[in-house]
């Protein structure tokens, strides 16, 4: 059986049980926590802190890797070896996890971002989607098995619009600054006004509206070369340039464009949900 139909079996196999007794929240803040300790391990070469994550049966399930534990560790100590004295060392970070478990079993997914500077010092960057899978034995969790991949556009532009989003919530300017295009132009759902990146920029740098709680559904993208278009529906709820509360139901269609290797917002238009 390949790593890919093994991987399908065993989320397979877990699903109802991970539905019929979900653990607490404390618990997946646990395992959140494991994870980015066994990252930072692997980054900081600390075999001994590797070997106590890591199940004696583990297995890399990543497609021409099938390696066990002692492969692991030996491959992580190698390159956290050197990694060091770099003139220009990778720097990575975990987010959007999504972590199912019960008592003893658990999955943990996320995305990894990767970025560094090149010979010549050109930034650069690349993304990966991590599954792990996780039982506790002798009370205490371990990883059986793991699979990552790289993320394509289509994957690539998902994560953005929840970025996206997720700014709404802490101030999106520094978001808009970094993945606007220059050449950006915008069409607002409540007035049909249409804006550059310069005056969301500026309304976001004012902080007129306070969002309170941003989601996105039933995305769907579409790319074609060094472009693309992402659909969806954005719900937010917070209060106004007035303090009135308000629960929006967007339609959006957003425009990205590719540039140096980088997904950047070249368009948006929304359209409010009245039904």
């Amino acid at each position: 059986m390949n790593t890919i139909l093994r991987l399908a079996a065993l989320a397979m196999l877990c699903a109802p049980f991970h539905v019929a007794a979900e653990c607490p929240a404390s618990d997946k803040a646990a395992l959140e926590q494991m994870d980015r300790d066994w990252g930072n391990a692997a980054q900081a070469g600390d075999g001994s802190k590797l070997e106590a994550a890591l199940a004696d049966d583990f297995r890399d399930l990543a497609p021409g890797s099938g390696g066990g534990k002692a492969e692991s560790i030996a491959e992580a100590l190698k390159n956290a070896a050197e990694a060091k004295g770099q003139p220009n060392p990778v720097e990575s970070s975990s987010d959007h996890y999504n972590i199912h478990c019960t008592r003893t079993s658990a999955t943990i997914t996320h995305r990894t971002v990767f970025s560094g500077k090149d010979a010549s010092g050109k930034p650069w960057s690349s993304q990966r989607r991590a599954v792990h899978t996780l039982e506790k034995r002798d009370g205490r969790w371990q990883v059986v098995a793991t699979i990552a991949t790289r993320l394509g556009d289509g994957d690539m532009l998902r994560y953005l619009e929840l970025d996206w989003a997720a700014a709404d919530l802490s101030g999106p300017a520094a978001w808009i600054e970094h993945n606007y295009a220059d050449d950006f132009s915008g069409v607002s759902s409540r007035t049909g006004k249409f804006s550059s990146k310069a005056e969301d920029l500026a309304d976001a740098r004012a902080a007129k509206i306070k969002t309170n709680s941003a989601q996105i559904r039933d995305m769907n993208v579409r790319v074609s070369g060094d472009a693309a278009v992402v659909t969806g529906e954005y719900h937010s709820t917070g209060t106004d340039a007035k303090g009135a509360a308000f629960d929006r139901r967007i339609a959006f269609t957003d425009t990205w464009k590719k540039v140096d290797g980088r997904w950047l917002v070249w368009a948006s238009q929304g359209t409010l949900i009245t039904e």
